[in-house]
């Protein structure tokens, strides 16, 4: 019988993001963002990475949890 997978917690804050539809998760490091990185740098090393501009992600919220993750994600929109 196969093992259970086992989920492996990472050990260094994440960034999770929803973007066109596609949710990613990655390391702070990997987008060269401190934890305590504002808002707008962020969004900044986002539309980078996505080689987007940057006002592309300013529909976004970005969230920040008691853990040091980061999640930005569009907003919700209700009604």
């Amino acid at each position: 019988m196969a093992e259970p997978i086992q989920r492996i917690e990472p050990t260094e804050p994440m960034l999770h993001v929803r973007f066109e539809g596609v949710s990613r998760q990655m390391p702070l490091s990997a987008l060269h963002l401190a934890p305590d990185a504002s808002e707008a740098e962020v969004l900044a090393a986002l539309a980078n990475y996505f080689d987007v501009a940057v006002g592309r992600f300013a529909p976004y919220v970005v969230e920040r949890h008691e853990n040091g993750n980061i999640t930005v994600r569009p907003e919700a929109v209700f009604g």
